[in-house]
């Protein structure tokens, strides 16, 4: 096994995931099997009980691992599959560490940082590096590591030493650096300044590991004097010194570490020149120039409660970029707080209010994601009646399709007390429950989690015309409330149809509106298995009906006699979350390129 290590310096949020996917792409298309670890150093079991607002989306994993949205980065890379396993927090070493000292497993022995915890570090990776990634049997031939956070930092020092250690214990030839830091350009004097990079590169030093490559991150291409100063002064060779400049999408970043030859500086540095091909990154090429050159809009309108923080929503934003480029679409997202649609903003502060609303008329399709808490659950309440009324396209997703649910018991059934036990532990139309199998007194890693099978029950319904006229689905979940089963007839009544349903028949997991163009809220989170070039079926239809060609879609996935899927059920293709792609086989891993707009800001 070869490995790469991904580390961080100057200041954190220059993009190290970018990089480390980049470089993963890079290598697979030179012909090799990559899989990918993230290391987060805090103290968290796993991602699950942080707030959005606080670290970003949690993206779920097949598993039902809860970890960092780099995770997701690497997945959508590389089209992998990754496990819980995958994910290393200093929350999930001590809690193995502590459970053996419990067990008695260093019976007569002063538990320490080191060597206890490195070596459990080092096993760690060690154990994650040979999983399955990519449906093949046998472990990949290289596995990417990136370092969470900033060299320096205090929490993540245990997993220096152990780094360290692990480099010499794998031996020359099997490990390489990649250093990723800041050269800035101060405005005053126009120049672009090392010094950040050698204390940065010289406190890595200190701590016992070596770059082998710097990726620098700047404004423009590095001047070729400030190139030999680096390598002069951090004692990196200067044909292994790559700038990541500023580009206009991200989709550019393989192809600018390629034209610099990083690949070939990480494969001698592995020793693998002789084994590895030249990368093959024609269709890659061809991809990033056809994005670029989209024009013709098409308007989502994203109602949320953490549209100040668009990393909250990364993975929905990526599966909206992936459908939207496969109809050669150009994304603008426009970002609604929910809480300004709703009638006490419109007391204190109108134009707010008035703006909110702008946007969302102003909207091709609306989108309602998944959320916890009551803030903001009133406008998602009024964005969902207004698509409804309106006939504008509209997809809610996990809390998104309980908010349908509730507005459609609301204000066609006449329940105006219709609520969630969620929002109203006392309301007495309970038309969201807690699940039964869900626990009251822990949070962490105890909602249903990971992929679920849903059983598509009416054969000519959007959603499974979408998917390829499959009998059932696998999505990945994470939800501990879900649509009162006891009212599932009066809402089939009323018109609502529950179309997509758990192994049971009583859990719902998708509606659909039949009299409406395009109206889904679906329990599962699509998002998380959309693909560059293999977008979700469900965004996909978002998109197509928010641009006028849904009805050429869905004649178009009727008719797939190849989709991608499990198996073969009742005599059809069953699906496991997105739609084949045609000639957008991209990869994405940041929000570069896509136009979002919100309450009057462009961003």
């Amino acid at each position: 096994m070869k490995y790469v290590l991904v580390t961080g310096g100057v200041v954190s949020g220059l993009g190290k995931g970018v990089t480390a996917s980049s470089i993963g792409l890079l290598l697979k298309s030179c012909g090799l099997r990559v899989t990918s670890i993230k290391i987060d150093p805090y103290l968290n079991t796993d991602a699950g009980t942080m707030s959005p607002f606080e670290h970003g989306e949690v993206f779920v994993l097949d598993d039902g691992g809860e970890v960092d949205l780099d995770l997701g980065n690497y997945e959508r890379f590389l089209d992998i599959t990754l496990t819980r396993e995958n994910n290393i927090t200093t929350g999930k070493i001590y809690q193995s560490i502590i459970d053996k000292e419990r067990k008695g497993d260093y019976l007569g022995k002063t538990v320490q940082v080191v060597p206890h915890i490195t070596d459990e570090i080092q096993e760690w990776i060690e154990r994650a590096a040979i999983i399955p990634v990519d449906g093949k049997e046998g472990p990949a031939d290289v596995c990417v590591i990136e370092l969470g956070g900033t060299i320096g930092d205090i929490e993540s020092m245990p997993f220096i030493e152990a780094l360290g250690q692990f480099s010499y214990r794998v031996g020359t030839g099997n490990f390489c650096l990649v250093h990723v830091s800041l050269v800035p350009v101060l405005s005053v004097v126009g120049e672009q300044k090392t010094k950040p990079t050698q204390h940065s590169v010289r406190g890595l030093r200190g701590l016992g590991l070596t770059p082998n490559i710097l990726a620098c991150r700047s404004t423009k291409a590095l001047d070729d004097n400030v190139k030999e100063k680096l390598s002069q002064f951090c004692h990196v060779p200067a044909e292994n010194i790559v700038t990541l400049y500023d580009v206009p999408n991200i989709w550019h970043i393989p192809l600018l570490l390629r034209d610099q030859k990083a690949h070939e500086a990480i494969l001698k540095g592995l020793n693998l020149l002789g084994i590895a091909r030249e990368p093959d990154l024609t269709e890659w090429t061809a991809r990033t120039k056809n994005y670029d050159m989209l024009h013709d809009p098409v308007k989502i309108a994203m109602v949320g409660k953490y549209v100040g923080l668009t990393d909250s929503y990364l993975s929905v934003l990526k599966a909206l970029l992936h459908a939207s480029v496969h109809h050669r679409k150009k994304l603008v997202v426009e970002w609604v707080e929910a809480s300004h649609l709703e009638d006490i903003t419109a007391e204190e502060d109108p134009n707010t209010f008035k703006a909110a609303w702008n946007h969302l008329k102003g909207a091709d399709g609306i989108l309602v994601p998944g959320g916890f808490g009551d803030r903001g659950v009133q406008g998602k309440i009024l964005a969902a009646k207004y698509a409804r009324e309106s006939n504008v396209p509209f997809l809610g997703i996990c809390l998104g399709m309980q908010i349908a649910v509730i507005e459609y018991a609301r204000s066609v059934l006449g329940l105006h007390n219709a609520n969630s036990i969620e929002f109203d532990p006392k309301t007495s139309n309970p038309c969201v429950i807690f699940m039964p199998e869900g626990s009251k007194t822990h949070m962490g890693g105890t909602m249903r989690l990971g992929t679920r099978r849903t059983y598509l029950k009416v054969p000519d319904c959007k959603s499974a015309k979408l998917y390829g006229d499959a009998t059932f689905v696998d999505e990945r979940h994470r939800h501990r409330y879900e649509v009162n089963p006891d009212m599932i007839s009066e809402l089939e009544a009323a018109g609502m149809s529950f179309v997509g349903r758990d192994e049971s028949g009583r859990r719902m997991e998708i509606v659909e509106l039949p009299s409406h163009p395009f109206s889904i809220g679906v329990q599962f989170h699509p998002e998380f298995k959309s693909r560059p070039g293999k977008p979700s079926a469900l965004f996909s239809g978002l998109i197509a009906a928010s641009c006028g060609e849904l009805d050429e879609l869905l004649n178009k996935s009727s008719h797939v006699s190849k989709v991608v899927g499990s198996g073969i059920s009742n005599g059809k293709a069953t699906y496991n979350g997105h739609q084949n792609g045609s000639y957008f086989n991209a990869l994405n891993g940041s929000l570069n390129g896509v136009c979002v707009n919100g309450n009057g800001v462009h961003h």
